[in-house]
């Protein structure tokens, strides 16, 4: 099983961050005072001073950031996909593991999406559609970092299955 290409793990970053901030402003209400807690029952803090909050809230950032950075880092390396002869086998997960496997029978389109952070890093995001596989807004090959050149030859491979399968369905 392949990777993704490196310059994914940004993409995961950023994903990462935006959930992180989101998160961290519904559970911050209740970390922040524990963590206060925490500090006053460490540091025999006897009044509420602005150093003390302070130094409070750039710890839970700083947790925060280390959680992101964990989990992007464990999501790009539990990431996989392989073109196997007869289907395309994608792996992926940290807690809840998700196998796929796509024969390229049902494959009926393959889309290359090059967003500002692909351009940037040089890698694309493959989206391989398949019949019966509709009303969700990723496709069921999601491949979120290829490198250029293997998603042209990727997407090539892709269309030359499916119009071969045409033609010989003729």
């Amino acid at each position: 099983m392949k990777s993704l290409h490196p310059g994914t793990k940004w993409s995961f970053r950023v994903g990462g961050l935006f959930i992180g901030i989101f998160l961290s402003m519904f559970v911050g209400w209740f970390i922040i005072p524990a963590l206060y807690g925490i500090a006053v029952f460490v540091f025999k803090i006897t009044e509420l001073n602005a150093t003390a909050v302070i130094s409070v809230i750039l710890a839970y950032l700083v947790l925060v950031l280390i959680f992101i950075e964990v989990f992007a880092r464990l999501s790009y390396n539990n990431w996989k996909y392989d073109f196997g002869s007869s289907n395309l086998k994608t792996e992926r997960g940290i807690i809840w593991k998700h196998y796929s496997n796509i024969p390229y029978e049902r494959v009926q389109n393959v889309d290359i999406h090059r967003g500002i952070f692909a351009r940037m890093f040089g890698f694309s995001t493959l989206q391989v559609q398949t019949a019966g596989f509709s009303g969700s807004p990723i496709s069921e090959g999601h491949i979120p970092g290829v490198s250029v050149k293997e998603a042209d030859e990727v997407r090539e491979f892709l269309i030359k299955k499916i119009t071969h399968r045409s033609k010989a369905g003729l």
